[in-house]
């Protein structure tokens, strides 16, 4: 039976409420969600996790519990959320492990605290900065959903996943669409363009010293493979490629725990 995760609590950080849970005991492991998600992403992963390290989820701006900062959410300013919390709770040096969105907050988190990170993992994630294409993307995206918030969920959340999933995993696919729709429009767009102006910190992977991870999908819909990849090249970044789309932690779920009980143990 697996066992039952704490509640979720709250801090105030600029006046604004941040969601968070605290599980377990040991060197702390902090999971960051992506763009529509929210911390319970990664329900299926902090009762194994917690069994020796302490479980840090925590809902970015606009997403879940979490409320709106602004009118845009930078990564640095989801990153000083992040800081708030663990200041909070007192840990010192954490792994940050990043899915998507989530990656950019971990690397805008290791480039402000260094001295905070114990080490970093990037799932489905890149260090670069929005191409000028990607840029035009986000502002269409943010023209998609004020016109139409349902018909954007849906077609977002499907086109994550890779194609040879999209009928096996319809129920998993169902699931992420009715959180991602629980996200309010100001989070949605205050997101995106702070996923639009967000620095690249490809820098980051080849000069910081803690020990780095970087876990892709070779079906990515989002994230094209090989080119992603190539930011890792004449890095010591362990690589991890799955056969599947961009949610890894719903596509390869196994495979995952399997992984970063590996590097976990490494630290």
């Amino acid at each position: 039976m697996q066992k039952k995760l704490n509640p979720l609590k709250q801090i105030q950080f600029k006046n604004t409420s941040i969601s968070y849970s605290d599980n377990g005991k040991g060197t702390a492991i902090v999971l960051l969600h992506g763009f529509l998600e929210n911390q319970s992403m990664w329900d299926n992963y902090i009762a194994t996790f917690s069994k020796k390290n302490r479980v840090i989820t925590i809902d970015l701006l606009g997403h879940g519990e979490t409320e709106c900062l602004g009118y845009v959410h930078s990564m640095e300013d989801n990153a000083d959320a992040v800081h708030a919390v663990l200041s909070e709770l007192r840990i010192r040096k954490a792994i940050l492990v990043g899915h998507s969105m989530g990656g950019y907050v971990a690397l805008a988190f290791a480039e402000l605290y260094p001295e905070n990170v114990k080490a970093l993992v990037l799932l489905n994630s890149t260090a670069r900065a929005d191409s000028e294409e990607r840029k035009l993307n986000r502002d269409r995206a943010v023209r998609a959903v004020k016109q139409s918030f349902v018909n954007f969920i849906s077609l977002s959340i499907a086109n994550l996943f890779s194609e040879g999933n999209r009928e096996r995993l319809i129920n998993e696919i169902e699931s992420v669409k009715n959180k991602a729709l629980k996200t309010p429009l100001q989070g949605i767009v205050a997101s995106l363009e702070g996923m639009k102006i967000r620095k690249d910190r490809e820098v980051l992977l080849h000069l910081t010293a803690f020990p780095k991870l970087l876990i892709l999908g070779e079906k990515d819909p989002v994230l094209p493979h090989e080119e992603t990849k190539l930011q890792v090249e004449n890095t010591e970044v362990q690589l991890v490629t799955f056969p599947d789309g961009h949610m890894s932690h719903i596509e390869n779920q196994e495979e995952l725990t399997d992984v970063l009980l590996k590097f976990f143990k490494t630290i």
